[in-house]
């Protein structure tokens, strides 16, 4: 129990510098993406044109879907990896349960993830494995899945392009999201960077930009990159979410080999207690027959 109690000690400490890390590039990327995505939706607000640009039209009816669903390449993370898995079958069954598997495309970041749907018989067609990506986002790499996205979607492959992952809020806390990458939504954000789909409460950050030559030539040329960052910021997220998660567990972990260890020694000091005490009364009792 003691070296059980070194080991989730030591893996905490690993997490933890990971951790933080993570945080500080979470907190390095999350104010460039929220005023990106403030100047995409001022811009969108109003604009009739935009709705002619491919990647903000929806499709009137959706045949082929792909999911990116995000895990960890490892557990020992609680409920990190099955918070993924359970929202990515209930997607998969109640969502997208009438289309044929062979129209639903999974690319499938982390081994968990990969494992977990891999292994069982189905006709999706499952793209990857990323197991490097979940180790460690790779900007690089995250632009070409995003690439090939935008691709399938612009050729009309896919009529709809969503994304799972856990979103890091703090140590104790990952908070199980699923968003659509493409088409790009409108959003209405709040104060605090938060997707606010009321109109009302954004209007006091909203900009009149002046843009050349044209707003549509404009937005056509920085929508992938704004799908990027999505992608990326995701990544970054599920990535600070997964240390979090094993830094958590792994704390509790070591808590709980304190408690066994303590109790463990208290009952081996009765039984030796015990044994002593009996000892003694041995020996008086043989003395006492002697005389």
């Amino acid at each position: 129990m003691t070296n059980t109690r070194k080991i989730t000690s030591a893996m905490k400490m690993v997490s933890s510098a990971k951790l933080h890390k993570a945080q500080e590039q979470v907190t390095h990327y999350y104010p460039y993406w929220v005023r990106m995505r403030r100047m995409l939706d001022s811009l969108l607000n109003g604009n009739g044109s935009a709705e002619e640009i491919e990647l903000l039209s929806e499709r009137h009816e959706i045949k082929r879907v792909a999911i990116v669903a995000i895990s960890s390449n490892s557990s020992l993370c609680g409920s990190f990896n099955s918070s993924v898995q359970k929202r990515l079958n209930e997607t998969l069954s109640k969502d997208y349960g009438a289309l044929p598997q062979k129209d639903i495309s999974l690319y499938l970041i982390g081994k968990k993830i990969y494992e977990s749907i891999s292994k069982r018989p189905s006709e999706y067609k499952i793209k990857g494995p990323f197991f490097d990506l979940a180790h460690k986002p790779d900007r690089t790499a995250i632009d070409q899945i995003c690439d090939e996205l935008i691709e399938l979607f612009l050729s009309k492959e896919v009529d709809k392009i969503e994304i799972i992952y856990n979103r890091f809020k703090n140590t104790s806390i990952q908070i199980i999201t699923r968003e659509t990458l493409l088409p790009i939504a409108r959003k209405y954000l709040d104060k605090n960077g938060e997707a606010n789909f009321d109109q009302r409460n954004s209007q006091k950050w909203r900009v009149n930009y002046i843009v050349e030559p044209d707003v549509q030539q404009f937005l056509t040329t920085i929508l992938p990159n704004i799908l990027h960052l999505q992608m990326y910021g995701a990544m970054l997220n599920s990535y600070a979410s997964e240390h979090g998660a094993r830094t958590t567990a792994m704390q509790t972990a070591t808590d709980n080999a304190d408690e066994l260890i303590e109790n463990l020694v208290l009952e081996y000091n009765k039984f030796r207690q015990n044994a002593i005490t009996k000892e003694i009364i041995d020996i008086i009792g043989g003395s006492e027959v002697m005389r």
